[in-house]
């Protein structure tokens, strides 16, 4: 492992970023549905909204998240004005992701004040998605549930357990931030996935599998209900500089798939892998489409199929 002597400054990371996109604070930056494996075993159809809003403020070593915020907290009414315009486009889901780039429990990013609107909005859905940070995990959490007739679901990003590295992140969260977030909703009924990540700056290949596999089963030790494998890329800035230094390079999606049937193969919950841009990471065409396919496959049916053999294996 080749991880700096000292952490890179956060100033660093920022004088490396290039410029924001334009948003509107009142429409999502983006928004589509896919299916999903659901708690309940079935497939369902699943909005994803990707909110506009403020910054997060961790400006994690890794993320690129911040290229579609603002640089001020949204209106209170804006993001239920959001949720809406999207709602309308996604006509017969069951579930909904509300992504908003950083922590939905952030009152900078979403002002509770919004969360009855919210509520109202979904209240005909099986169960709402919605992601942060432990720092913001607590009463404003359970508020938030409470107005729901949908169940809760709530994604933190654990990241890596190699704890080097997640310091490395500047992630500002440790091992045992994560594992009490988890215990604190579950305790309240209210289910929790990780996000995982493959192959972060620092790490080899071989590592970024072996730590990725030791972090999905730390999360599920911890409790949570779900883990989701996001392969590592670049384009923010200083990850690009940290290739261009040696210090990171992106997974192979053969990595991917193997960490893919290793969580699954633990039987403590569901697994899945990312497949956002998946064909970046890969060096052959004439498997990529088959590769896809099948962690498409595991995805949904929560269970191995046999692997893809090309010429590229050898």
């Amino acid at each position: 492992m080749n991880i700096p002597e000292r952490n890179i400054p956060l100033r660093r990371i920022i004088s490396l970023r290039g410029e924001r996109n334009r948003v509107d604070p009142y429409k999502p930056y983006g928004w589509f549905t896919e299916t999903e494996r659901a708690f309940s075993g079935e497939t369902v159809l699943t909005g994803v909204v990707l909110l506009t809003n403020r910054e997060c403020p961790y400006k994690c070593l890794m993320c690129d998240l911040w290229k579609n915020t603002l640089t001020e907290s949204v209106p209170e009414g804006a993001i239920p004005f959001q949720v809406k315009l999207a709602l309308e486009q996604m006509p017969g889901i069951r579930q909904l992701k509300l992504y908003n780039s950083g922590s939905f429990f952030d009152p900078q990013a979403i002002p509770p004040g919004d969360y009855p609107a919210i509520a109202s909005l979904v209240e005909n859905l099986d169960s709402v998605i919605v992601e942060s940070h432990p720092q913001f995990i607590g009463n404003s959490s359970l508020y938030f549930s409470d107005l729901l007739k949908p169940g809760l679901e709530v994604a933190i990003g654990l990241e890596t357990v190699c704890e080097p590295v997640l310091r490395a992140l500047n992630k500002k969260m440790s091992l045992s931030d994560f594992s009490k977030a988890v215990k604190f909703l579950s305790g309240h009924g209210i289910r929790t996935r990780a996000f995982i990540l493959l192959r972060p700056p620092f790490m080899t290949e071989e590592e970024g599998v072996y730590w990725a596999e030791k972090s999905l089963e730390f999360a599920f030790r911890s409790g949570v209900e779900c883990c989701t494998v996001i392969p590592v890329r670049g384009g923010n800035g200083i990850m690009d500089l940290l290739a261009e230094e040696g210090y990171f390079q992106p997974p192979s999606v053969k990595s991917l798939e193997k960490v893919l049937e290793y969580g699954i193969k633990l039987g403590a919950g569901r697994v899945f892998a990312d497949t956002w841009d998946l064909n970046i990471f890969s060096s052959c065409s004439g498997c990529f489409e088959a590769r896809k396919n099948r962690i498409m496959t595991m995805n949904l049916g929560q269970s191995l199929v046999p692997p893809v053999i090309c010429s590229c294996d050898r």
